[in-house]
């Protein structure tokens, strides 16, 4: 029984697809169905049905898949056994553009401080082309939001919440039981990227039958930051980006959690049963940066 056979099972029924398989495999089409075929034959049983325009398992499908699981997994835990004298020296990981610009330029060194010996290589692309490159085991770990895909474990890191900011010397700054129609009374400096849910802000509005004054579109997040710092008008930022500007008090946040709460996470996140090769590892550090983090700003 081939352990690339049982590989091309396991993709096909987590992305519920023989040509989705193939594409995370950088396999054609027919290798991935020839694979599965053979599989089928050795095992005296068919292990898939067609369904519509994609597959669904038999019941001895189903039967097989928890053992293929373990199989593969066995076979992981014993390369790395066997091979303790060439472990992995490099360890590739992936965030979201915000993550990118506001937390691994802080973390990265402390994990290179913590794994002198392992090099990192880092890459920056949006969730869903994280989330692919996961699948494609081109990375081995990413941070991005929250995704709801087969096979992919996430654990939450960071809070990256949503906030209205505005400049200190703003007339909403101390102002207290905020409504939606004070908000619409005031120049907005709208960020909006695909990370967040910023259709929840548009329906506020709506909600309250009420336009906001949208005076400035942004598609980059520190000239949003700079407007708002300029007091040229409010805006709705995630906390990432705005963590030393609130230390510093060159930005303040306007209370609306009584009218809008856009709780945020970034999440690390892997595929497959298994934690990659350093996880514990890099955890660890985080929890210590997050630590010493929330300790400085109490100070």
């Amino acid at each position: 029984m081939n352990i690339d056979h049982i590989e091309a099972f396991i993709y096909a029924v987590h992305l519920n697809s023989i040509h989705k398989a193939a594409d995370a495999l950088f396999l054609s089409q027919p290798t991935v169905t020839a694979r599965i075929k053979t599989l089928e034959r050795e095992l005296g049983q068919a292990l898939f049905k067609r369904s519509g325009r994609g597959i669904k398992l038999t019941e001895k499908g189903r039967e097989f898949f928890s053992y293929a699981e373990q199989i593969v997994q066995t076979y992981e835990k014993a390369k790395k056994q066997l091979s303790k004298e060439l472990i992995q020296k490099e360890i590739v990981i992936g965030a979201n553009p915000i993550s990118s610009q506001y937390f691994i330029p802080h973390i990265l060194p402390l994990w290179k401080e913590a794994l002198p010996d392992v090099h990192f290589t880092f890459i920056t692309a949006t969730n869903e082309i994280l989330v692919d490159q996961l699948i494609r085991k081109e990375i081995h770990i990413a941070f991005l939001k929250e995704m709801s895909r087969d096979a992919i474990c996430q654990s939450p890191v960071l809070d990256n919440s949503v906030h209205l900011v505005c400049h200190p010397d703003h007339p909403l700054a101390n102002k207290k039981n905020i409504n939606v129609g004070d908000l619409s009374e005031d120049s907005l400096v709208f960020f909006e990227c695909g990370a967040f849910d910023w259709n929840r802000i548009h329906k506020m509005f709506e909600a309250a039958n009420v336009s906001p004054r949208i005076e400035f579109r942004i598609g980059h997040l520190e000239v949003a930051k700079s407007l708002i710092q300029h007091n040229k008008g409010i805006g709705f930022l995630p906390s990432l980006c705005i963590k030393e500007e609130l230390k510093k008090g060159t930005l303040v946040t306007i209370e609306t959690d009584h009218i809008l709460n856009i709780k945020q996470q970034v999440y690390g996140t892997y595929y497959g049963t298994n934690p990659p090769y350093l996880w514990d590892h890099l955890w660890n550090v985080i929890e210590s940066f997050e630590e010493k983090s929330e300790q400085a700003e109490a100070i």
